[in-house]
């Protein structure tokens, strides 16, 4: 299925999360253009394609840290339920409660305790003002991430003492903690060791039950085995990202229908 065929009419009421004709620039230069792509309730987008391409900048425009790189600034819409995330009377603050986003590498805060790190976004919103609310809180997204029952002896110790995965998994339950609408993933495992890896696509698989997840991945095998939809993206000589082609994941990779598409999933190049 190509980019065109979802621009047909009920495309954008039938996504939950849609960026609609989005360029996104670094100063002057666009790092991608036009790109126009709907995320669907409750299942997994994944995002690939070369290296330079544009897809954490992509990621990063679905709820607006794009723009906090100075310079930084895009043009055209996304949409969440319909209301567009960039107008001027929506806060970048309330986008990032409804899209949260793990990063390429876990990221805990390291003065902070596992308890106190995986309630922190609770605490700026002024949810969970006690001890009580906070492991109550604590323990429904540590369990969420399939992490309780390794930290919850521990809840006091640093959450820079786990190991990779156990961290990017607590990273995982505080982004769950504010209670998001989408997750956004941008290459959660590649910092991660076979094992730490396959946790994550278990827990991944589980979180789509509930969660609308984007995610970003160079590891064909991995988009194939965890998404339920797949996007291509490739830039031209310009450098400037482009969406190449959209569709159900089995299809892509087994009869994609743009022929960039093919030598990539095929190994060709990139």
């Amino acid at each position: 299925m190509t980019v065109g065929a979802r621009r047909e009419p009920g495309f954008m009421v039938t996504a939950l999360l849609v960026a609609d004709k989005l360029t996104a620039y670094y100063g002057l230069h666009p790092a991608i253009a036009d790109v126009s792509l709907g995320f669907f309730a409750k299942s997994v987008t994944a995002i690939i394609g070369p290296s330079g391409c544009g897809k954490s900048t992509l990621l990063r425009c679905l709820n607006r840290i794009h723009e906090t790189v100075p310079g930084a600034w895009v043009q055209g819409r996304v949409l969440l339920d319909g209301g567009d995330t960039y107008s001027p009377d929506v806060s970048a603050a309330s986008v990032r409660r409804r899209i949260g986003m793990v990063f390429q590498r876990a990221n805990p805060f390291p003065t902070m305790s596992i308890l106190d790190d995986v309630t922190s976004g609770l605490r700026y919103a002024g949810r969970a003002r006690t001890h009580a609310e906070k492991l109550e809180s604590a323990e429904r997204v540590l369990q969420l991430a399939a992490l309780w029952d390794e930290v919850k002896d521990k809840l006091e110790m640093p959450g820079m003492s786990l190991s990779g995965g156990q961290q990017q998994r607590l990273c995982i339950a505080r982004a769950l903690a504010i209670d998001p609408d989408v997750l956004l993933m941008d290459e959660p495992t590649s910092a991660l060791d076979p094992l730490a890896t396959a946790k994550i696509e278990d827990l991944i698989g589980v979180l789509s039950n509930d969660y609308t997840i984007a995610m970003v991945s160079h590891n064909m095998q991995q988009a194939a085995r965890v998404s339920n939809y797949t996007a291509f993206m490739l830039a031209g000589a310009d450098r400037i990202g482009r969406l190449v082609e959209f569709g159900e994941t089995n299809q892509m990779f087994t009869r994609p229908q743009e022929r960039q598409t093919e030598d990539y999933i095929t190994g060709r190049f990139g």
